[in-house]
C-alpha cells in the first residue's frame, strides 16, 4: 500500500475528468485555463495532486508522436512538479492508451488500475472508475478491445491525423465511452460504484472510496455490517469544476461556482448527500 503523511501547512488535492480537447479546441481552452487557475491557486499548499482520469477526451501516444495542443496544461503540470509537488495520474477510459510520456517527461506517476493508499492513517482505494462492479458489460467489451495489445499495435500503425479523427469521433459519438446517457443519479441499489464499494467494505476496512467516471460530485455515507466509509465522486470540470482536498479531512468543492443549481440537489460544498 501507497502511504502519505501530510505535511504541516500542506494538503492533497483531487480532480477528474477535464476531458480537454472536447467539444472542440476552442471551447476546450476556456476550461483549460480555468483548470491553469486553480493549479496555480494550489500551487502553495498542494504536497499531492491526484489526476484521477479522462484529463483528455482522448490521448494516445505513438513512439515519437503525441496529441496536438494542451500546452499551457502540462507546462503547468512540469511547474508544479518540478516545485516538489507529487503528482499521481489514473488512467481513465478517454486517456488509457498512454504509456511513459507522463512519467519521462513531466515525472508523474502513471496508474492504470485501481490503488490503495493510507494517508494521515485512513485508508483509501482510488480509481477513475470505469469497468468497475457489475453492468456495464458492452463497455467492458469495448475496454477489454481498447486494451488488447494486437489492436493497440494495429491503431499506431494509422498516421496520426486519421487516427485522431477516427478517435474523437468514436470519443464524442459513441455513448458507451463518453458517458451521455449515464448523468442522472440512479440510486445507491443502481449505481454500480456504489454496488462495488459496497462489496469492497464487506471485506476490506476502506474509510474512503474515491472514483471520477460518472460526472456526479457527491459524499455518500457508506455502512455495511460494522464497517463504515464514504463514497466519494469527484464530478468534472465540464459542468460542476469540482475538486477533493484533504487537509484535516476530505472535503468537496468547487472552483469558480458555476451559476447553475448543483445536479441532484447537492449543496454547494458537495459534502453530504443525504
Amino acid at each position: 500500500m501507497n502511504k502519505i503523511d501530510i505535511l504541516p501547512g500542506k494538503k492533497i488535492y483531487f480532480a477528474s475528468d477535464q476531458h480537454f480537447g472536447a467539444p472542440n479546441a476552442k471551447e476546450s481552452k476556456v476550461r483549460e485555463e480555468k483548470f491553469i487557475r486553480w493549479l496555480d491557486r494550489i500551487k502553495s499548499d498542494a504536497q499531492v495532486l491526484f489526476l484521477m482520469g479522462d484529463l483528455f477526451d482522448f490521448w494516445h501516444e505513438w513512439n515519437h508522436v503525441i496529441p496536438k495542443g494542451y500546452v499551457r496544461v502540462l507546462g503547468k503540470l512540469a511547474e508544479l512538479k518540478d516545485s516538489g509537488i507529487e503528482l499521481f495520474m489514473f488512467v481513465g477510459n478517454h486517456d488509457l492508451w498512454m504509456k511513459n510520456y507522463f512519467e519521462d517527461e513531466i515525472g508523474c506517476r502513471v496508474f492504470f488500475d485501481k490503488q490503495y493508499f493510507e494517508i494521515n492513517g485512513q485508508n483509501f482505494l482510488l480509481a477513475h472508475g470505469d469497468g468497475l462492479g457489475p453492468g456495464d458489460k458492452g463497455y467492458k467489451r469495448m475496454k477489454k478491445l481498447f486494451t488488447n495489445p494486437l489492436a493497440q499495435w494495429a491503431f499506431k500503425w494509422l498516421h496520426p491525423d486519421i487516427a485522431m479523427k477516427v478517435a474523437i469521433y468514436f470519443s464524442t459519438k459513441n455513448k458507451m465511452i463518453s458517458g451521455e446517457e449515464d448523468k442522472e443519479f440512479l440510486g445507491e441499489d443502481k449505481e454500480f460504484l456504489i454496488i462495488y464499494s459496497k462489496e469492497k467494505l464487506r471485506t476490506e476496512k476502506i474509510d474512503y472510496f474515491v472514483y471520477g467516471h460518472r460526472h456526479l460530485p457527491m459524499v455518500l455515507d457508506l455502512k455495511v455490517n460494522e464497517n463504515n466509509a464514504k463514497y466519494v465522486n469527484l464530478g468534472d470540470w465540464i459542468s460542476y469544476f469540482t475538486y477533493g482536498v484533504i487537509d484535516n479531512e476530505f472535503k468537496l468543492k468547487t472552483f469558480e461556482q458555476p451559476n447553475h443549481k448543483d445536479h441532484n440537489g447537492l449543496h454547494k460544498d458537495h459534502n453530504e448527500r443525504k
